[in-house]
Order: C-alpha cells, then structure tokens, then sequence
C-alpha cells in the first residue's frame, strides 16, 4: 500500500510540483491550499505524512503544527520561505520534526521524507502496546482491555484490532484490510471482513451499534478513532 503525503501550500505551482515529484517516487499525495482544507482531508483519514507550509492564508501553520500533533504522531515537516533561526525553534517546539526553507531542491525533499517515513516505520515496528482512548492492546501476550477489563479475541479480531488501532483516524480500505489481516485473501468470502468487524464491535463497543472507535468509512473501509 502506497504511503500518502498531506501537502498543505497555499502557492498552486509549490505544492503541484511537490505532488509530481513525490508520485515519481511512489507516494499518493493530497494537496490543501489553507489550514481549513488541511483539516477537512485529515477528518477523512490520517495520511502517513504531512509537508506543512509555515504562512497559510487562514491560520498559522504552526498553530496546525501543534493541533495535529496534539491527534496525531505522524511524521510532519514545516516548510517555509522563513529562515531565521527563531521560526526554526517555533515550529519544533510546536511538534514538527523536521524544517526545510525556501527555495528547496526536490531530492533535498524527497530525502527528508523518506527519511522520516523510515524513522516513523521504525517507531511502530518497536511498539508492542497500544493505548486508545479505553482500550488497550499488547501485541507480544494478545492481551486486549476494554476499560480495564480482559476481552477475549479470536486470532483474526485481534489482528484487525490491531491494524486499525496502530492507526488511529487512518483510512483503511477494504483490500488494504483483507491484505494485511487475511494472507491468503482471495479464498476469503466477501462478507468475512463485516462479520469481523460486527464481532470485534460486540466485544470493544460500549454500544456495537453506535460504534465510538471502529468507524465505518462508506464506500471505503474502516478506521479507528481514540
């Protein structure tokens, strides 16, 4: 599954440019041109990167900095036109991890992404337990807590869990799912994934049928909300 870069630049040919390059290396991209586009795409699922401009023309990028980290522990890089070292600290401290200044090259860009993609992927490789909202998973004893009592899953329920909890608020669509959780997916039957899913509600929901975690994305798939 391709990795999806959140590009939010308000200067059309910067951020189309940025798109280009990045889909040459393999990357699906979203383009937002104010802080309000940027947080329309980010409700509709969380991408595995964001390149973030510092000056948007509804909001200060760093104040969006610092509310999607406060949801969030995706990868995010600041770019701006600014180069004193004083914007540099403002948006670090805001929770950007990393800081590229106009005029930039591509392969500079291309290189800090990837970079942090592969330390985000290193990140997660090394978590074995998740914390979201009352649940709890820990993958190394396949423990599963629901407001700190043990839910019993079965081998499939928990790797569901799992996946979608690893991400939360990202998208997940139905053959990305089948994929990672069902190997040999193309013996599975269609409905498999909606019975899991309804089974794995049952035990986590406090109401499986006004489910607060394991969203339905219509037309889509499935995604996790703290």
């Amino acid at each position: 599954m391709a990795e999806t870069i959140l590009i939010v630049e308000d200067e059309p040919a910067i951020a189309e440019g940025l798109a280009f390059s990045l889909r040459q290396e393999g990357y699906q991209t979203r383009i937002a041109h104010t802080g309000e586009g940027a947080r329309t795409i980010l409700r509709g699922g969380q991408p595995d990167l964001m390149l973030l401009d510092l000056m948007l023309p509804d909001c200060d990028g760093v104040d969006l900095c610092r509310a999607v980290r406060a949801e969030s522990d995706i990868p995010i890089l600041m770019i701006t036109a600014r180069d004193r070292e004083a914007e540099k600290v403002r948006g670090l401290e805001a929770g950007a991890d990393d800081y590229i200044t106009k005029p930039f090259g591509m392969m500079e860009v291309i290189a800090r992404v990837k970079g942090a993609l592969r330390r985000a992927r290193g990140r997660a490789a090394e978590t074995s337990r998740i914390v979201a909202g009352p649940i709890t998973v820990d993958r190394e004893t396949r423990l599963v807590q629901v407001a700190g009592q043990a839910v019993e899953l079965r081998r499939r329920e928990f790797d569901l869990l799992w996946v979608l909890a690893s991400a939360p608020g990202r998208v997940h669509t139905r053959d990305d799912l089948l994929a990672t959780v069902w190997e040999d997916r193309e013996f599975v039957e269609p409905g498999t994934l909606d019975v899991h899913v309804r089974r794995l509600r049952e035990k986590v929901e406090a109401s499986p049928g006004r489910p607060e975690h394991i969203l339905t994305v219509r037309g889509v798939g499935y995604k996790f909300q703290a």
